[in-house]
C-alpha cells in the first residue's frame, strides 16, 4: 500500500482535498455561479420535509426552523470573528443591515407559512416572479443596464413555470389563494433585499443580516405558535431545515452576489422552482405530471442558455482585450542626454 494511504484519516480528506482543488481551478464567477447553484438547489427542499411532519403547523414551523437557522448563523459568524467582531458588524451595518434583516424576515416567515396554506407548486409559482421585479429594480435603482439575453432567459423561464404549474393553480379554494398571496410577499422582499446587497456593495457586511433576519422571524413567529405542538420528530426535521435549507444556503447566497449581478443571482434562484417538484415526486409521492416536464425544461434551457451566452460575451471581451495592441512604453530620457 502507498505510504501516503497509511497515513491517519488520509481517505477521509479526500473529499475536502478534491473540493478544495476544484474551486481553486474555478474563476471566480465560477465559483460564485457554483455557489449559487447549491444555494437554491438546499433552499428546494422545504417542501418535501414539511409534508412530513406530524404535528407542527403554519406559525410553529416557521418559529423552529428560523431558530435554529439563528443558531448556526449566530454560531458561525462568531466562530469566524468573534463576539465582539459579530457584534460590531451588526453596529456597524446601521439601517442597511436592520432593513435588509426584516426582507430576510419575511422570505424566511412568508414562505412557510404560504406552504402550509396552499400546494408547493402553487407556492414556488409565485417565487418565479422574483427574477422580473429584480431585473426591474437593477434597472430603475441600481441604473444598471440589463443585458437583452437576460430579460430574454427571464421571460422564458416565468413562461416555463406558468405552464409547469398550470394545472397546479385551477380550482383553487380560499385557503390556497391567501397563501399564493402570502408567497408573493416572498420575490417582493427578495428583489428589495438584492438592491440593498449591491447598494450596500463592499461598504457594509451583511452577513449579519441573516442572523438578524432569522431571530425577527423566530421572535415574530412565537406568540402565534402557542402552544408548541411540534414533536420531536418535527423539532429534528425543522432543525434539518433551519440549518441546510436555510441559515446556510443564504450565507452563500449572499457570498455569490459579490461576483454576480442581481439579475443572474434572481434567476439562478429559479432552480428551486425547478427541483422542487423532483423532491416532491421521490419523497412525497406526488409525480410531475406532463406540464412539469415541460415546464421544467423550458427552465432549464433558460438558465443554461444564459450562462452559456454570458461565457460566451466574456470570452469575446477577453479575445478582444488580448488582440488590442499594447500601448509603447514612453521614452525616457537619459540622466545625461543635453
Amino acid at each position: 500500500m502507498p505510504l501516503l494511504l497509511k497515513k491517519p484519516g488520509f481517505l477521509t480528506r479526500i473529499p475536502g482535498l478534491f473540493f478544495t482543488r476544484t474551486m481553486k481551478s474555478l474563476t471566480i464567477h465560477q465559483r460564485s455561479i457554483l455557489l449559487m447553484i447549491c444555494a437554491p438547489a438546499m433552499w428546494s427542499i422545504a417542501g418535501v420535509f414539511t409534508r412530513h411532519l406530524d404535528a407542527a403547523r403554519d406559525f410553529e414551523v416557521t418559529f423552529w426552523r428560523s431558530l435554529f437557522s439563528a443558531l448556526f448563523v449566530g454560531a458561525a459568524l462568531v466562530a469566524q470573528r468573534g463576539l465582539a467582531g459579530t457584534l460590531a458588524a451588526i453596529r456597524g451595518g446601521g439601517w442597511r443591515i436592520v432593513v435588509s434583516g426584516l426582507m430576510w424576515c419575511t422570505m424566511f416567515s412568508c414562505f412557510m407559512i404560504a406552504l402550509t396554506r396552499t400546494t408547493v407548486a402553487n407556492t414556488l409559482i409565485m417565487l418565479s416572479i422574483a427574477p422580473l421585479l429584480t431585473a426591474f429594480l437593477s434597472w430603475l435603482i441600481l441604473k444598471q443596464a440589463v443585458a437583452r439575453r437576460t430579460w430574454l432567459a427571464i421571460a422564458a423561464a416565468f413562461v416555463g413555470m406558468v405552464w409547469m404549474f398550470i394545472n397546479g393553480i385551477s380550482n383553487l379554494g380560499p385557503s390556497h389563494l391567501i397563501g399564493m398571496l402570502i408567497a408573493l410577499a416572498v420575490p417582493a422582499a427578495s428583489a428589495t433585499n438584492l438592491m440593498i446587497i449591491k447598494k450596500a456593495g463592499q461598504d457594509v457586511d451583511l452577513m449579519p443580516a441573516i442572523f438578524l433576519g432569522s431571530v425577527f422571524s423566530a421572535l415574530l413567529m412565537l406568540p402565534f405558535a402557542m402552544p408548541l405542538r411540534a414533536s420531536g420528530h418535527d423539532v429534528g426535521i425543522l432543525a434539518m431545515l433551519g440549518v441546510f435549507q436555510l441559515g446556510l444556503p443564504c450565507m452563500l447566497m449572499l457570498r455569490a452576489t459579490r461576483t454576480l449581478s442581481a439579475p443572474e443571482v434572481s434567476l439562478l434562484s429559479l432552480i428551486e422552482v425547478l427541483l422542487g417538484p423532483v423532491w416532491a415526486w421521490l419523497g412525497a409521492g406526488e409525480a410531475p405530471g406532463f406540464n412539469t416536464v415541460i415546464g421544467g425544461g423550458v427552465v432549464l434551457s433558460a438558465l443554461v442558455g444564459n450562462e452559456l451566452a454570458a461565457l460566451r460575451a466574456r470570452g469575446a471581451l477577453a479575445s478582444d482585450a488580448a488582440c488590442r495592441p499594447a500601448k509603447p512604453a514612453p521614452v525616457l530620457a537619459s540622466a545625461d542626454a543635453g
